[in-house]
This record gives structure tokens, sequence and C-alpha cells, in this order.
């Protein structure tokens, strides 16, 4: 019950990471605002926080993250109804393969109005409740992608990769508030998106891994919860490695 009076926001809570530190705040004792545009998933989402500890409260607010105005109305309603915002985590996202020279613009577009656009519209709404509160933590879900780089994925490695900018940028801004601002850099995790990956590039990864295995969404929302928590008091503006290992 670490987060006992707490309240937070979760983009992409629907499924996969998103569902598993949305479920992880509210078994520590948050209350958790659940965001995303699938309401049925969003529901077992919601249901299994509540099944997570007595008491628990998830409260759905539907909606596109790549839009602004959308999101500034998501961020108003949950601030209205729990009466503060502590944590907010931009974990929306999507992944498009494709080679540079077949690459479309409009794929380009996508990537980046759901990967990066959507974490700079939720940075900017959920800074001036935490302003006015003097608290506040922010979580982005970058990549280890962003950090390495992966052939047939240049438009998402560079959404990706423009989170750890958007982090620093922010830790530095909002610092003198109290609003810590990280980044968390998964490896595989095994989740529907990582499901479209070909056999070939899962065996490359799970040896290149030092733990042998891919990770599951809970090996993420653990660390998403300690840098929401009071033990990461003085980080902010760094980028926290999930991968197993791949990346040393």
């Amino acid at each position: 019950m670490r987060f006992a009076g707490k309240a937070a926001l979760v983009t992409g809570a629907s499924r996969g990471i998103g569902r598993a530190i949305a479920l992880e705040l509210a078994r520590s004792g948050a209350d958790v605002a659940l965001v995303g545009r699938d309401t049925a998933a969003l529901e077992e989402t919601a249901a299994l926080c509540a099944a997570s500890r007595p008491g628990a409260v998830a409260e759905i607010f539907a909606g596109d993250v790549t839009d602004q105005s959308a999101m500034d109305r998501i961020v108003g309603l949950a601030v209205e109804r729990f009466g503060r915002l502590d944590f907010a985590i931009a974990n929306a996202g999507q992944s498009v393969d494709s080679l540079l020279l077949r690459l479309k613009a409009e794929t380009i577009d996508h990537l980046l109005n759901v990967n990066l656009k959507s974490a700079f519209y939720l940075c900017s709404a959920v800074a001036k409740p935490m302003m006015k509160q003097r608290s506040g933590s922010i979580v982005l879900m970058t990549s280890i992608v962003g950090l390495m780089g992966n052939p047939g994925q240049a438009a998402y490695a560079a959404s990706k990769a423009g989170l750890l900018g958007l982090c620093k940028s922010l830790a530095k801004e909002l610092g003198s508030r109290n609003i810590r601002v990280n980044a968390v850099a998964p490896g595989l995790i095994e989740t529907a998106m990582t499901e479209k990956l070909p056999d070939a590039a899962r065996e490359f990864l799970v040896k290149q891994a030092a733990l042998g295995r891919a990770g599951k969404p809970e090996d993420v929302s653990g660390v998403v919860a300690f840098l929401c928590s009071d033990a990461a008091g003085y980080v902010t503006g760094q980028t926290l490695v999930v991968d197993g290992g791949i990346l040393m």
C-alpha cells in the first residue's frame, strides 16, 4: 500500500505492458485512470485492478491519445475524479515495420503521432496539476530500439528515440517543481505487439539476452512502480533499460 492516497494515469492501459503497469499501481494502493480507445479491453483491465485489492479504484477514460484536446479533457476529468494526479505513464505505442525505401509518409506520421506526440500531449496536460501540487512522477515508455536502432524499424526507432530527448528536457524544466521525468526502455517483452515478430528475429533477441529469455509485462511494471515511488525520489532524467541484458 505504498501508493495509498495517490492517483495514477496510464495510457495504452488496455493490454500488455500498460495493463500490467495499471495493475501494479492499483495493487500498491493507487487509484488508476485507464486511458485508451478499446473500451472493452479497458473494462477487463479495470476489473483486474478492482480485484487486486479491497477498495481499489480504476476508472476508464476512453479517448484518442493523439488528440491534444482529448488528452486535456481526460486529464481534467481524472483530476476532478481523484482530486490529484501523482503519476502519469505515457505507455501508448505502436510498431509498423518497413524498410526505408518502402516507408510511406503516412506510416511515419502515424508512428510519430502515437509514439511521440501523444507523450507531448500527456505531459503538457499533467504538468499543470502536478505543478500546482508541486509533486509528480512522469514515466515515458520508450524501447531499446530507440537506443540501438534496428533494420526495418527506422520510423519506430526514431519515434521512440524522440522520447529520450523529451524525458531529459522535461526533467530539467519541471525539476524545480519536484516533478520527476524518467523513461523505461523495454527489450523483447511478450505482448500482442511482439507476437508479430518473425521467429528468427525472436530467437536472435532471446540469444542476445544475458538472461536467455524474453521478458514479461510484469518485468517492466515493477520498474515503472519503482520510478513512481519515493525510493526513486532523487532519480530524474534517466532511462532504465529492461531487456534482460541485450544491450550490455
